[in-house]
């Protein structure tokens, strides 16, 4: 016995038995740390893919609407030409406007490109807009 009055042996006995309730408390930790960085990698993965079709939609309505104002300098239909580079560009032309003649003029698109996989609740396409005409 210590001057206490408890023995030394029953302190440790009562000190093991608390540690072993907390046998596998770390392992609960880490698997729901490690569930939140799944989640949030997956979030962060999900953010990009959209972001990377805004920024492809976009480069693809610029394309479309200056190809479509170069046609209609040369006298060719500019929204025909539009459209070719926009299938070229793997996105559906949505509309395209012409206004004014062949030296004055604005031409207007706008497009929209598909986002493969979908995720459920999630927009399916992103659209993107650009007009174009002479200097």
């Amino acid at each position: 016995m210590n001057g206490i009055g408890i023995s030394t042996r029953s302190a440790v006995v009562r000190s093991s038995a608390h540690a072993a309730d907390e046998r596998g408390s770390a392992t609960l930790l880490m698997v729901g740390v490690l569930g939140v960085l799944l989640a949030t990698g997956l979030a962060v993965i999900c953010a990009a893919g959209y972001v990377a079709a805004a920024h492809a939609a976009r480069a693809a309505a610029d394309l479309a609407a200056l190809s479509g104002a170069v046609a209609i300098e040369s006298g060719a239909d500019g929204c025909a030409a539009a459209g070719k580079i926009a299938s070229d560009n793997h996105v559906r032309l949505v509309s395209c406007d012409h206004v004014g003649d062949q030296v004055e003029f604005v031409i207007s698109v706008q497009v929209a490109h598909k986002i493969d996989p979908g995720l459920a609740g999630l927009p399916t396409e992103i659209m993107a807009s650009a007009h174009a005409g002479p200097r």
